[in-house]
C-alpha cells in the first residue's frame, strides 16, 4: 500500500520543520488512509525504552498518541457507509503525517547516538514541539459537524487541542551542568583529574560505561554518520572526539569507528579467510595470540582483558557478570587449536605475538604498598612524607582500585592533615591527591565530612600557583554535590574563585571558571559571585583573546541572567554592545553563546533589545539564521521574532 505521509531517516536530525502545505487529492481510500494511520501509531507506540535524555518527552508523546485513536476508530467503523469530506481527509492525511514524524522521533530517541542526543537536545526538542504543532495543526481545522463523530470524542479531541496549544508556549530548558561539561570537555586537550571526573559524571549520566552500550554507541554514530553523507562535519567530529574519550575511560581501545574493522597485519595477505569467532577477542575482535579464561569462563586476548581489569572493571566484558575473582588463566587447548588453523592455512605470524610472556609480579603490591604509604603520610621525617604523598598523588590517578584502597587506608584524612603543611610541595601534592581521590564519587562526600574544604579554600587563596589551580579543579569535582556546592559557598569558596579568574595563570582561570559555574547552579553562590567582582572579571575575560574562554564566560553570564535578581547586574547597554560585537566576530560558538544571553536578557527588558538592534543586531540575526550551529540558527530566528515584536 503506498503512503501519502512521506518518508524521512530514523535518525534525520534537523531543526523543526515550517508548516507543511495540506496534502492534495486523494492518493487512498478512505479505509486505506484510516488503516495506515491506525498502523502509523501501532508502530510509534512499540517503542518503550529511550535514551535517558530524551526519556521523558518520548513517554509524554506516547502518552498523546493514544488520545486521538477513537477519532480514527470512530471514523474506521462509519467508513463503508459515510465517506470522507474532502476538507477531513486533507485533516487526516496532514495527521498522519504528525504520527509518521511522531514515530521518526521516538525511533531516534530510542535507538540513536547518546552523545548526539545530549549535544542536540534543543534541537531534539524543537522536534517533539513540531510534532504536537502538526498534530495541533491536523486537529484545529477538523471538520467535526460532517464527520458525524460522537460529542464525547469531539469533547476529548477540543480538550487534546487546547492542551497541545499551550505545550507549544513551553520554553526551552536547557541542562546547563550537562552543557558545561560537554563545553569543557571538547575544549580541553590536557589529560587532568577535573577532566577526568567530568568525563566520567557524563559516561553515567549517558549510560556509556560498559562494553556493550560502548559498542551500540559506536554502531548508533557509523548510522549517524551515513545518514548525515558528509554535512555538519564539525559536529560529527566532536561526537566522535567524545566517544573515544568514554572509551578511554571505561579502558576500550577502539578507536577506528569510520572505516571497517581494521585487519590485522599478520592477515593482510589472505583477507578473505573465514576465522573461527571462538578464535576472535570479543573486546578487539582480532584473532587471539594469548588467550586466557578469566572468572566467568569467557575466553580474552590477555592484554586486551588486563586493560579492562586495570580500569577499574570488575565484570566479564561480554556478559556483565561479576568476576569473582581477576585471575587469568591460559587457554592452552585454544591457543594450540590457533596455531593448527594458521598453520593449516598459511597464516604467517610473528613468533613474538604468539609466544607467551608471563606477566611480572611486582615486588610490592598495591595492596601492601599504599598502606604503607598513608602510613608514611604521618612520619615524623619530611624526606619520607614528601615521598609517599607524591607517590600517593601517582597511585591516585591511576585506578579505582587505588584509589579504594587509599580510602580505606585512612588517607583522606592523613592528606587533609597535610593540606596545612607549611611546605609547599606537600600541600600541592596533597591537594592534587585529594583532586584524584575525588573522581569518585563518594570519596566526594567522605572529603567534604573529613573538613577538608576549608583547608583547600585556604589553599585556594595562599598556595602556589600549581597549588591554586589544582585546589580550584578539587572544588570544581567536590561541587559536583549539591550538598557541597552549598557549604563551598557558605564557607568562603567563591571570592577566592573570582579573584583566581582575575589574576590566576591560564590554567588556573580556566579551572575557576568552571568551579564557578558549577557552584553558581545554586542561586545564593550566584549572589555571592556578583559581591565578589565576577561581573568585572568576565568582561575582562572576554577582551583577551588570547585566553579562549569566550564561551566559558558567556555560559556564567547566561547563568546570572537567567536568575532574575541578577539580570540586573549584567543588563547594561555596554555588555549588550559587547554581545552584539561578538556575534559578529565570534566563533561559530561564541556566536552561539551570545545570542543565547542576548535572548535571555531582551526577552525581559524590550530596551536593551532595542539597543542591540540599533547597534546592528539585526544584519547579524539575518546572516546566523541561515550559517550558525543549529542551535545559534534558533536562537536567531528567537531574537528575530522578539525585534518583530518590540519594534511594532
Amino acid at each position: 500500500m503506498m503512503s501519502i505521509f512521506g518518508t524521512r531517516p530514523a535518525g534525520e536530525t534537523d531543526p523543526p520543520e515550517p508548516p507543511e502545505p495540506e496534502p492534495s487529492g486523494r492518493q487512498l481510500s478512505d479505509e486505506d488512509l484510516l488503516d495506515e494511520l491506525l498502523a502509523t501509531v501501532g508502530s510509534a507506540r512499540a517503542f518503550q525504552e529511550f535514551r535517558r535524555s530524551q526519556r521523558k518527552e518520548c513517554f509524554n508523546l506516547l502518552r498523546w498518541l493514544p488520545l486521538v485513536l477513537p477519532l480514527i476508530e470512530e471514523l474506521r467503523e462509519a467508513a463503508p457507509d459515510r465517506p470522507l469530506t474532502d476538507d477531513a481527509y486533507r485533516r487526516l492525511a496532514l495527521l498522519g503525517r504528525a504520527f509518521q514524524a511522531a514515530r521518526r522521533l521516538l525511533r531516534c530517541c530510542h535507538d540513536g547516538s547518546k552523545i548526539f542526543l545530549s549535544l542536540e537536545s534543543e534541537a531534539v526538542q524543537g522536534r517533539f514541539r513540531a510534532v504536537y504543532e502538526k498534530i495541533n495543526l491536523a486537529l484545529d481545522g477538523m471538520p467535526y459537524s460532517e464527520i458525524g463523530i460522537s460529542d464525547e470524542v469531539k469533547e476529548q479531541l477540543e480538550l487534546i487541542n487546547t492542551q497541545l496549544k499551550r505545550s507549544k508556549k513551553r520554553a526551552d530548558t536547557q541542562d546547563m551542568e550537562l552543557a558545561m561539561d560537554f563545553m569543557v570537555i571538547l575544549q580541553d586537550k590536557e589529560d587532568r583529574s577535573a577532566d577526568r571526573a567530568i568525563l566520567e559524571r557524563l559516561a553515567k549520566k549517558l549510560e556509556l560505561q560498559c562494553l556493550a552500550d560502548l559498542r551500540a554507541e559506536t554502531m548508533a554514530i557509523k548510522k549517524l554518520i551515513n545518514e548525515r553523507n558528509g554535512q555538519q562535519a564539525e559536529s560529527t567530529k566532536q561526537i566522535i572526539e567524545l566517544l573515544h574519550k568514554f572509551k578511554d575511560v571505561a579502558g576500550v581501545d577502539e578507536k577506528n569507528i569510520l572505516g571497517d574493522v581494521s585487519i590485522p597485519k599478520y592477515l593482510e595477505k589472505c583477507p578473505s579467510l573465514m576465522i573461527p569467532n571462538d578464535f576472535l577477542c570479543p573486546i578487539s575482535l582480532e584473532i587471539m595470540t594469548d588467550p586466557v579464561i578469566i572468572a566467568s569462563g569467557r575466553t580474552y586476548e590477555r592484554r586486551r582483558i588486563q586493560k579492562w581489569l586495570d580500569a577499574g572493571q570488575r565484570t566479564c566484558p561480554k556478559t556483565q557478570q561479576p568476576l569473582t575473582h581477576l585471575s587469568l588463566a591460559p587457554n592452552f587447548a585454544l591457543k594450540n587449536l590457533i596455531l593448527q588453523w594458521c598453520e593449516k592455512n598459511k597464516v604467517e605470524m610473528q613468533i613474538g605475538e604468539l609466544a607467551e610472556e608471563p606477566p611480572v609480579e611486582p615486588e610490592v603490591t598495591n595492596e601492601v604498598l599504599i598502606p604503607s604509604l598513608v602510613k608514611d603520610l604521618s612520619s615524623m621525617n619530611l624526606d619520607v612524607q614528601r615521598n609517599a604523598v607524591k607517590k600517593i598523588r601517582t597511585l591516585s590517578k591511576e585506578s579505582p582500585e587505588n584509589r579504594a584502597l587509599i580510602t580505606d587506608s585512612g588517607g583522606i584524612a592523613a592528606l587533609v592533615g597535610l593540606l596545612q603543611y607549611p611546605d609547599k610541595k606537600i600541600q600541592d601534592n596533597a591537594v592534587t591527591s585529594m583532586l584524584n581521590l575525588s573522581i569518585d564519587e563518594a570519596n566526594k562526600v567522605l572529603i567534604a565530612k573529613g573538613k577538608a574544604i576549608p583547608l583547600i579554600i585556604e589553599l585556594l587563596k595562599n598556595g602556589s600557583a600549581e597549588g591554586q589551580e589544582n585546589s580550584a579543579a578539587a572544588l570544581f569535582s567536590l561541587s559536583m554535590v549539591d550538598e557541597n556546592k552549598v557549604a563551598i559557598g557558605a564557607m568562603g569558596g567563591v571570592p577566592p574563585l573570582v579573584h583566581l579568574l582575575q589574576e590566576g595563570t591560564i590554567r588556573g582561570k580556566k579551572d575557576a571558571a568552571t568551579a564557578l559555574f558549577n557552584l553558581m547552579l545554586n542561586h545564593q553562590n550566584k549572589f555571592r559571585a556578583i559581591e565578589a567582582g565576577i561581573v568585572p572579571a568576565l568582561l575582562k575575560i572576554i577582551s583577551d583573546k588570547k585566553l579562549n574562554m569566550v564561551d566559558e564566560a558567556l555560559s556564567i553570564f547566561l547563568l546570572l541572567g537567567s536568575h532574575t535578581a541578577c539580570r540586573g547586574e549584567i543588563g547594561s547597554e555596554g555588555f549588550v554592545e559587547t554581545l552584539v560585537q561578538i556575534s559578529k566576530e565570534g566563533t561559530p560558538k561564541n556566536k552561539e553563546c551570545a545570542l543565547s544571553v542576548l535572548l535571555e536578557l531582551g526577552s525581559s527588558n524590550n530596551a536593551l533589545m532595542v539597543h542591540a538592534l540599533g547597534f546592528g543586531l539585526q544584519e547579524q540575526l539575518t546572516e546566523i539564521a541561515k550559517t550558525g550551529t543549529s542551535r545559534a540558527q534558533r536562537k536567531a530566528n528567537s531574537l528575530i521574532q522578539l525585534a518583530r515584536k518590540c519594534l511594532s
